[in-house]
């Protein structure tokens, strides 16, 4: 049987739009699902709409891109959960933990410092050494 030649990966075009944003997004998907455990234990599809309503529908978790997040999270001990019946139907619920608060304070800070950083280097002009 023939071997097929492996395929290569896509060039990225840094130039376009949809890569950057994806890229953003995906990191301040894990930040805002912190965030909105942050005021009370949750379920999946409630986490989902929650970042989608804090982000005015900026950062929109698909489950394919949520769960895996809340497992990695689960098994580092930033958030705990637990299977309950909601509405008849079996959810299972997460809580944010200590480790989790604690990694969203640090979390508010980072973003605080790279959202000062792009903003004071927007014209892309890097005018300060601190950032870039």
């Amino acid at each position: 049987m023939p071997r097929l030649a492996p395929v290569p990966p896509p060039e990225i075009d840094y130039t376009d739009p949809v890569y950057w944003n994806g890229l953003i997004k995906m990191s301040l998907s894990k930040f805002f699902i912190l965030c909105v455990l942050n005021r009370r234990p949750m379920h999946g599809y409630e986490i989902s709409k929650a970042v989608e309503d804090t982000t005015q529908g900026c950062c929109s978790p698909t489950p394919g891109a949520l769960y895996p997040v809340l497992k990695e999270f689960e098994k580092g001990g930033y958030v705990t959960g637990r299977e309950e019946v909601v509405s008849g139907r079996k959810r299972k619920i997460y809580t944010i933990t200590d480790k989790g608060r604690t990694a969203f304070q640090v979390a508010v800070k980072a973003w605080a410092e790279v959202g000062a950083c792009v903003s004071a280097n927007s014209e892309g002009i890097c005018r300060t050494q601190d950032c870039c």
